[in-house]
């Protein structure tokens, strides 16, 4: 199981604590892997700041038939590259669930349009970093 992450993500605890919480992205990493663990799924967590990369590994997803939990953060309202690579692994047969810190639909308006989420399984947004236990709890169930 991939947990991807994009841009930004790896500055949680010292980017904007009260919209994304006082943990570190590291504390997010410790976590996928024992959410995974308790669950019954090896989870690999990543992230960057490149939407090639990111593109990159969702191929990644579609070769190894691997489902995923992605952040696409801001890419969420634009990258048409990373939906077109989202759709890619649903449209695969395999699982993408999208997944957000916070409500984007409680945000600035420009927030409120995703291009991931209409080729995406589900998403779970406004959590915290429950909303990755809850994808994660999705794909294993």
């Amino acid at each position: 199981m991939l947990l991807l992450n994009g841009p930004n993500l790896g500055r949680l605890g010292v980017r904007e604590p009260d919209v994304y919480g006082a943990l570190s992205y590291a504390d997010l990493v410790e976590a996928g892997a024992r959410w995974g663990s308790e669950l019954g799924l090896e989870v690999e967590v990543r992230q960057t700041d490149d939407e090639t990369e990111l593109v990159h590994w969702l191929h990644e997803a579609v070769d190894t038939r691997t489902d995923v939990v992605l952040n696409p953060a801001a890419f969420t309202h634009y990258s048409y590259a990373l939906r077109d690579a989202a759709a890619q692994v649903t449209k695969g047969g395999l699982r993408l669930v999208e997944v957000h810190i916070s409500n984007p639909y409680a945000r600035e308006e420009f927030r409120h349009l995703s291009v991931v989420g209409p080729v995406a399984t589900g998403t779970v947004a406004g959590f915290g970093f429950d909303s990755y236990r809850l994808a994660l709890i999705a794909l294993a169930g």
